[in-house]
């Protein structure tokens, strides 16, 4: 039984075959970081787009470095072109074109994927995406993270939410898929509060959900909280039952792209069981069926 909507099942059939994404770096900042809006980026980003490939490389050079890491697994599949790390949208139509472009130009590439922030989707940068577009599938990821003003304001993220429903209405104008990033477990935030953030993307009809769990990184302003004692990390069976509260109030045609998030294990303070994602994953999968988690569940009437 398939108690959620997950990502690569969908994508194999929306393909007809197994789709992994390739990251890659267009080499942005971010309004968080160059002075625009702060210098110091989102309280918990250690500013590393550790998972990304390099931004000094070619967008050729880069697509070949990734299915290299992905080895075996990459033989006869299909990727998503994916730019990860900071802002992609950030910069001129000029320099950022040229590159989507060339990511989308394999035919083994199905789509493209872009990482960005809601206020950087200006009008010309939406020209952009609508030509894309109708070449291949294009997905943008917004980070929105809480739909709570007061933790909006505490991780620093810079924008209000009306801007992020703006976007997501755009997009939608132009045919292009919006993924949703939500953190769990953000300080001051009730379980009820994290389903009312996952309720909300559903009525804005977003495309896809990525679920991340609060982890603490080296190197961060919220490490340095962490470590004053001001931050409490969600235990796994704490986080496994907002899972299922966020999964039962989002529409059972949201594709669910994670269930959890994890930073680099070099980097990572907390939590710790966080770093062995399949024994999470495993964990999620059996209360889940313990529980007879359905997506959606909570809408139904």
């Amino acid at each position: 039984m398939e108690h959620y909507t997950a990502l690569s099942p969908y994508l194999k059939r929306r393909f007809g075959c197994k789709v992994y994404k390739l990251s890659l770096s267009a080499g942005c900042t971010c309004p968080n970081r160059d002075g625009t809006l702060g210098t110091r980026g989102c309280i918990f980003c250690s500013g590393s787009g550790e998972f990304a490939a390099s931004g000094s490389a070619s967008i050729p050079e880069q697509l070949e470095q990734a299915k290299y890491i992905l080895g075996k697994k990459a033989q006869g599949a299909k990727f998503i072109a994916y730019f990860q790390d900071f802002t992609n949208t950030y910069g001129a139509v000029s320099r950022l074109e040229p590159l989507f472009l060339a990511a989308m130009e394999p035919d083994d590439v199905v789509a493209l994927s872009i990482a960005t922030r809601p206020d950087c989707l200006p009008e010309d940068i939406l020209r952009m995406l609508a030509r894309l577009r109708a070449k291949k599938p294009v997905f943008v990821e917004l980070g929105l993270q809480t739909i709570h003003d007061n933790t909006a304001q505490y991780i620093r993220r810079g924008y209000p939410l009306s801007v992020f429903d703006d976007a997501v209405q755009k997009l939608h104008v132009l045919e292009i898929e919006v993924i949703a990033h939500q953190i769990l477990g953000l300080p001051g935030e009730t379980a009820e509060m994290m389903a009312e953030t996952t309720r909300h993307l559903g009525s804005v009809h977003v495309d896809g959900v990525k679920l991340h769990l609060l982890h603490i990184l080296r190197g961060t302003d919220l490490a340095r909280e962490y470590a004053d004692g001001r931050i409490q990390m969600l235990e796994l069976d704490a986080y496994i039952d907002i899972l299922e509260q966020c999964l039962a109030v989002l529409p059972p045609d949201v594709v669910i792209h994670r269930l959890t998030g994890d930073g680099a294990k070099r980097d990572l303070i907390a939590p710790l069981w966080s770093a062995d994602k399949k024994r999470v994953l495993s964990a999620i999968q059996k209360r889940f069926e313990q529980d007879g988690v359905m997506q959606g569940s909570a809408l139904r009437g």
